[in-house]
């Protein structure tokens, strides 16, 4: 992994509000890092690294771009970047929601998908439901059945898989 995005979307719910945080690989979007919380302080954030760095130790070294929120510019999300050897990249100025649209777009679909196509209403799921839901989503569709044009029309974990594939014929041929 060289380079990759994060940010936090927010779902309403019956009995409050989910904040979701979660860490994309560019390459082929892979979400290394989820991690969900009824807030959206840099505790939650820092839990998202934590479980990519679990997930997908090759974590190490690559650049991590977000926007200029308070969670991605405080000390302890910052002393856990260094932890695990992550690059941090912000946009120079904050709000600018180009500077961190792959992110913004994967919400998007998200919301879509698991939500308003189907007719559903976040409000009518409690927090704990809307945690199932989403973790379902990302980590059982968007891994490994979606379709994603971006990466050459393949689902994500396809085209990790391939990557993986080519790097150890290229070890062997040599």
């Amino acid at each position: 992994m060289q380079k990759c995005v994060t940010d936090i979307t927010e779902i309403p719910a019956k009995d409050g509000k989910l904040y979701v945080s979660a860490i994309f690989d560019c390459y082929d979007l892979m979400p290394n890092g989820l991690a969900m919380a009824d807030h959206m302080r840099a505790e939650l954030c820092c839990e998202t690294l934590k479980n990519a760095s679990l997930r997908y130790p090759e974590i190490r070294g690559a650049i991590a771009h977000s926007d200029r929120g308070s969670q991605y510019t405080s000390a302890a999300y910052r002393a856990v970047i260094q932890k695990y050897g992550i690059v941090q990249s912000m946009n120079r100025a904050g709000g600018r929601g180009h500077d961190n649209a792959r992110c913004e777009s994967i919400w998007a679909r998200m919301k879509e998908e698991l939500f308003y196509h189907r007719g559903r209403k976040t409000e009518h799921y409690k927090i704990e439901e809307l945690k199932f839901m989403v973790w379902r989503y990302f980590m059982s569709y968007w891994s490994n059945r979606r379709i994603c044009s971006s990466i050459g029309g393949l689902p994500p974990a396809v085209k990790r898989q391939r990557f993986y594939a080519a790097v150890a014929v290229a070890r062997f041929a040599s």
